[in-house]
């Protein structure tokens, strides 16, 4: 059996067989049901190390130059680019996830990566000259020091580099805390930024449950923490991490909806509605889990869909041919196999039932296939609830505004899709929906990275988004300096061509 390597200060590899208390988490092979792997859970004083460790290293890789700092920005994204298909095969082994899907994350954290290679662009201030006789003003934009990243089990590659990559690029020294569940890709990261050039201690990972995220809340080293998860865990990260003197950005669940008006291309909306809420067994907090049918669409829309189910394959996402994989954990496909049972007894009609599914796999992996309900109504918990897995539910309604109203009463805000042919509608739908992302005859509306992910509402806490400008923002303080300068200096002459080191 493996042992997940804890990375201390990014350039040593030591093991913590487990935390102060004797600690320890299971990492499952979700195709087969067999524990893989054991990682060590740290104990708040470990999580102290680590900090100080990052802490140190923070002071020197704050003053080394944008362009240094870009170059190995350029050399990691280099090495994840050379290295795409050990990170995938990773990500697949540990989540479940197939081949394609795990390689998709990989490209998508790749692009985050590229944006935070343009740091020199991105940190520069503004000046403005003679605000005053001979007095000049001018803007910075200045590291914070240590920030922790906490990153969830269901993307283990692409929400660390959501996070990790802008702030290092910003200046900052990073301790990252991946999901127990499926630690590895991040270790991989770090041991690629190392690779790449970054100094020992600027990028460092610690493993653990509860007790580590606290203690990194709790420490007054770290400065900022950025997060992604559920929203009653976001809920906690956001308000113990504020009350300790954070800057905090929290990203937590969602009840994503897609519309699809009486004029839209059905095949197309049914395409969309398939891929978006089945792709990595649903486990997506961008997944479309809602589906708002206006009449009459209805009975059309889901005889599309049904067909489309037929030709689903699941099963182990490292066989040719699988189009989706198990679930993370049993105790999770049980608690999503639960919601099924539930919306059937409070009158949903399970038109695909993906209990007992046919697996291209070993039959102890934690399977649960494609499951369509239809006749949901807003008051059932498949709908009120953030399911986080392979099941669709159909709810119905009788225009376009009934569909706004209910997209708009829902808690969550995170993302949201229309599909319709008429742009007015389009355009009006973008206006008045209140979600933080919106997808037109797109179902699944993540931002490029130089656009901020991020939703509204119970889907968001704190006031920073992730990546793009929001994430450069987020990790840098800004300062205005005023200055006045009597007797200008001379450097001497040098006719050599200048250079930036």
């Amino acid at each position: 059996m493996n042992r997940i390597p804890h990375f201390v200060d990014g350039s040593r590899t030591t093991m913590i067989e487990a935390g102060g208390d004797g600690r320890h988490g299971e990492v499952f092979d979700p195709a087969t049901g067999q524990v893989a792997a054991t990682v060590g859970f740290a104990s708040a004083a470990q999580v102290d190390a680590v900090v100080q460790v990052a802490a140190r290293a923070a002071r020197d890789w704050r003053d080394v130059s944008l362009s240094r700092r870009a170059n190995v920005l350029f050399a990691f994204r280099e090495i994840i680019n050379a290295r795409r298909d050990e990170l995938a095969a990773a990500i697949t082994a540990e989540h479940g996830k197939v081949l394609a899907d795990a390689a998709g994350e990989v490209q998508r954290g790749l692009e985050v990566v590229e944006y935070a290679c343009g740091i020199p662009t991105l940190l520069t201030g503004n000046f403005s000259e003679n605000v005053s006789t001979e007095v000049d003003s001018y803007s910075l934009r200045q590291p914070l020091g240590v920030v922790a990243v906490i990153s969830p089990f269901n993307f283990p590659a692409m929400v660390p580099l959501w996070f990790v990559p802008i702030a290092v690029a910003c200046g900052n020294a990073v301790v990252v805390k991946p999901s127990e569940k499926d630690p590895s890709a991040a270790v991989l990261l770090a041991q690629w930024f190392t690779e790449a050039g970054l100094p020992p201690g600027v990028c460092n990972v610690v493993h653990g449950d509860r007790e580590a995220v606290d203690a990194l809340l709790d420490h007054p080293g770290v400065r900022a923490v950025s997060f992604v998860g559920s929203t009653p865990v976001a809920r906690h990260v956001y308000t113990r991490g504020t009350a300790a003197g954070k800057r905090v950005q929290a990203l937590g669940g969602a009840k994503n909806h897609m519309v699809v008006l009486p004029d839209a291309d059905l095949d197309l909306a049914a395409d969309a509605a398939v891929n978006a809420g089945f792709g990595s067994a649903g486990e997506r907090c961008m997944a479309i889990s809602a589906l708002v049918a206006v009449e009459p669409v209805g009975d059309d829309l889901v005889a599309r869909i049904v067909e489309r189910l037929g030709r689903i394959r699941t099963g182990d996402g490292r066989r040719p041919g699988c189009d989706m994989g198990p679930l993370i954990t049993a105790a999770h496909r049980d608690r999503v196999a639960g919601y099924v049972a539930a919306g059937a007894a409070d009158g949903a009609k399970i038109v695909v039932d993906g209990r007992g599914v046919p697996v291209d796999g070993d039959d102890a992996g934690f399977w649960l296939g494609p499951t369509l309900l239809d006749q949901v109504t807003p008051q059932m918990s498949v709908y009120t609830d953030e399911i986080f897995g392979p099941v669709l539910s159909v709810l119905r309604v009788d225009s376009y505004d009934a569909a706004l109203e209910l997209v708009n009463a829902n808690p969550y805000g995170n993302g949201t899709a229309i599909f319709t042919n008429d742009g007015g509608a389009a355009r009006r739908f973008q206006h008045e929906v209140e979600v933080g992302m919106v997808g037109i005859n797109v179902p699944i509306p993540v931002p490029m990275a130089y656009y901020s992910f991020g939703g509204w509402k119970a889907s968001l806490f704190g006031d920073s988004h992730a990546h793009g400008r929001d994430g450069v923002h987020f990790f840098t303080r800004g300062k205005v300096v005023t200055s006045r300068w009597l007797d200008p200096r001379h450097g001497g002459v040098n006719l050599g061509f200048p250079t930036q080191t």
